[in-house]
């Protein structure tokens, strides 16, 4: 499966333009799925049916990661071939200098800061400039509009994993491993690869009405408050997946906690509970749909999120894909 990661962190796929990200998905998935159909805005949806019988008609469990990674969109070239740029998601300026990104034409670049960039001001993007090692406007090999995403090399330290897009290749790739190891199900899964999550749920709010889910989970990943004198969070690296009990846009419905939690404890998984004061996930988007579908989140602990280099456990990866094939082969029960 680490492979599979590596692979996924290396594919371009910025907001708006993740075909390539998808493609490799596509292929990841082949044959191990009944139906693969990619909407309007580019989700691709694929699905496994109902293999054995339930209890009236089977349910439809919608779960979603999101293929996007951050990046930053040129809005300007100077004279001296500098590239001003804006953000495409939360993008943090001080975690800017000394990173790298890449463009689809492969071109790399590095942060620069107006005046004296050693210095303790607060750093703000609009402060700060690309150097792509043009000597001129007309030397330049990208130009407004272009967008690159972080780059660092993904590195296998063991148990720990460092790459640039965890946020949420490491979700996709737990759904893609998920997906090939589902053998039979009561429900028909729709595994929903989304779009544009980081630029407000965009995909995951199409692709919902478009499923109309009975239920919905997200796969994605969350904050810890392990490291020295982080915020106070109860999620730790390495001990499990956390199950989403609050977020910024979402509160989790109680039934849908609560299978997840019987699920873990039922099959010896790890878990953690997650109160996340900080940002979302698709299944804020998914709950409300249409007439609405209780919903709930996987989160795979990751510390340094949004930023170039970010940091996950392969346990709670594992973790996640073992609760996450447990609960698909049974019945749902929000009971």
């Amino acid at each position: 499966m680490k492979r599979l990661i590596e692979k996924l962190c290396e594919v371009y796929g910025p907001c708006g333009d993740e075909a390539q990200v998808r493609e490799l998905i596509r292929q990841e998935l082949a044959g191990h799925v009944d139906e693969m159909r990619v909407d309007a805005l580019g989700n691709l949806i694929a699905v496994k049916r109902a293999t054995e019988p339930g209890e009236g008609e089977p349910r439809k469990v919608m779960v979603a990661a999101h293929m996007d990674e951050i990046g930053i969109m040129v809005t300007h070239v100077d004279e001296q071939g500098f590239l001003r740029f804006t953000n495409v998601g939360t993008v943090l300026a001080n975690t800017l200098p000394g990173s790298q990104v890449v463009f689809p034409n492969g071109v790399r670049g590095t942060f620069g800061v107006e005046g004296k960039p050693f210095s303790n001001e607060k750093l703000e993007l609009r402060k700060m400039f690309l150097d792509v090692g043009a000597a001129s406007k007309e030397d330049a090999p990208v130009g407004v509009g272009d967008m690159a995403v972080f780059r660092c090399a993904f590195a296998d330290l063991g148990k720990r994993l460092l790459g640039p897009n965890f946020d949420d290749r490491i979700g996709c790739a737990a759904l893609v491993q998920a997906m090939k190891e589902l053998q039979s199900t009561p429900n028909h899964v729709y595994a929903v690869f989304t779009v544009q999550e980081e630029v407000g749920l965009r995909g995951a709010t199409t692709a919902a009405f478009g499923v109309h889910p009975d239920v919905a989970l997200a796969l994605d990943v969350t904050l810890t408050g392990d490291m020295p004198k982080s915020e106070t969070m109860e999620v730790t690296l390495g001990q499990g997946p956390a199950i989403k009990v609050k977020d910024k846009r979402m509160l989790a419905h109680p039934g849908v906690r609560r299978w997840l939690v019987r699920t873990a404890e039922a099959q010896g998984i790890p878990y953690q509970l997650e109160v996340l004061d900080y940002g979302s996930t698709d299944a804020a988007a998914m709950q409300v749909s249409r007439e609405g579908a209780p919903a709930g989140a996987i989160s795979i602990p990751s510390r340094y999120i949004h930023t170039p280099t970010q940091m996950v456990d392969f346990d709670d990866v594992q973790q996640t894909v073992a609760l996450l094939v447990s609960l698909l082969s049974g019945p749902v029960d929000l009971g």
